[in-house]
């Protein structure tokens, strides 16, 4: 669904907005099916595979993938708008508003979109070859010589175990559904901390993501609109974004890798949202100040360190968290519900903020926008909404140097 989703959105219908919007929107719909697929998948699958003593960065790498995976989106942004500019060269918006953007601009974002199916084509021959995880096969599938050959043949080690019916017997207390009474008391905390968190997080990470262009333009490194012509401006903004990427977010990512096995998943969730909440405000409160042509280098640091922390903090933890602590017939589907909270606060964030953002002098915002409260009451709010994620971290249990069964209690027997 990755591979052809992500050609058939740039193959969206016609050169007419209604047409090309609708249908991009139905790929984009089965696209987000297929990645909301394999996320929970992905996490599960290391989760399963990995030992405890490393599972936090072997999951932690699996997620800094991303990092790798928006520096290429960048770049291949920055190769195909620098092309097309060269290639096609067009009057700025100021000099004439028809002939800035050239009939062949359509192209940029319909190539950009498609080169999204490469990496799920060069993986797919892999991963339809990749058995089911041992712990599915023994615990679910209740298959305990197809999970010996499986490890066998990952491990590329001769295992011999012989299958006997007290190896599978589980206490019937195990059994329980993901709605039952049982669920509820052993894991309904955990979930809502897991659902919470990430639910939190996504607003205030993607709603940074719409600021980037307010806050690139006052900082100077987006010119203005009118100065350019519409292929320079997809430019100078996958510049502005790809920068922010390298600088702040990819190291982020790879800070959770090095530490998560040290310092524990709960204690960087904690410390990311906290350092958000105050790099937040620090924006936010002087944010006047910070929009000052002497102070854009600050402004620039404490963005990208908001960034920084989002990684090296709640945006790989929520990740991690929910494919350790759930039971493995349960496993992937508590991860599922955990990342779809998580984009339904990523939709909040997207709608509500791009709104909310918008001056509060009617003459002065968007084209089509009612005035809303501003970029910096905003930054406040998102502020608040980070501290809040700090509070809920608490319901999420430390799964730090434990096994998947301690920690999903899969290992309880009746006494």
């Amino acid at each position: 669904m990755m591979i052809v989703c992500s050609v058939a959105s740039g193959l969206s219908f016609g050169n007419k907005a209604k047409g090309v919007m609708t249908t991009l929107c139905f790929f984009r719909f089965w696209l987000g099916f297929g990645i909301g697929g394999d996320y929970p998948l992905s996490a599960t699958i290391m989760s399963e595979y990995a030992n405890k003593k490393t599972r936090g960065a072997f999951i932690a790498a699996v997620f800094a993938m991303q990092g790798v995976g928006i520096l290429a989106g960048g770049f291949v942004a920055l190769a195909v708008s620098s092309i097309f500019d060269k290639k096609f060269p067009a009057p700025t918006y100021a000099v004439n508003r028809a002939l800035s953007t050239p009939p062949q601009a359509d192209y940029i974002w319909r190539i950009i979109v498609m080169f999204g199916a490469l990496p799920a084509a060069l993986t797919y021959y892999w991963r339809m070859k990749m058995p089911e995880t041992a712990r599915y096969t023994a615990l679910v599938a209740k298959n305990i010589k197809q999970a010996t050959q499986d490890m066998s043949k990952v491990l590329q080690v001769e295992l011999e175990m012989e299958e006997r019916a007290e190896d599978i017997v589980q206490d019937p207390r195990l059994n329980y559904g993901l709605f039952s009474k049982e669920f509820a008391k052993r894991h309904g905390l955990p979930l809502l901390g897991c659902t919470s968190t990430w639910f939190l997080l996504d607003i205030a990470f993607y709603s940074q993501n719409l600021f980037q262009k307010d806050i690139f333009s006052a900082i100077g490194w987006i010119p203005k609109a009118a100065t350019m012509n519409g292929i320079h401006e997809v430019f100078m903004i996958a510049r502005a974004q790809t920068l922010i990427a390298l600088c702040s977010t990819v190291p982020g990512y790879w800070f959770t890798v090095a530490f998560i096995d040290i310092m524990g998943r709960f204690a960087i969730q904690l410390m990311g949202f906290f350092m958000m909440t105050v790099f937040m405000f620090a924006i936010a409160f002087p944010y006047d100040h910070w929009i000052k042509p002497d102070n854009r280098i600050g402004f620039v640091v404490m963005y990208s360190l908001t960034f920084f922390f989002a990684n090296f903090g709640p945006n790989a933890t929520t990740f991690i968290v929910p494919a350790e602590i759930f039971p493995a017939r349960l496993r992937s589907t508590c991860h599922g519900i955990s990342a779809a909270t998580g984009k339904a606060g990523a939709i909040v964030g997207a709608f509500g903020f791009l709104y909310a953002a918008q001056p509060q002098d009617k003459t002065k915002t968007d084209a089509g926008y009612p005035p809303g409260i501003g970029v910096k009451n905003s930054l406040i709010m998102l502020g608040v909404i980070n501290f809040v994620g700090m509070l809920f971290t608490f319901l999420v249990p430390e799964p730090k140097g434990k096994s998947l069964e301690e920690l999903s209690g899969e290992t309880e027997v009746e006494k």
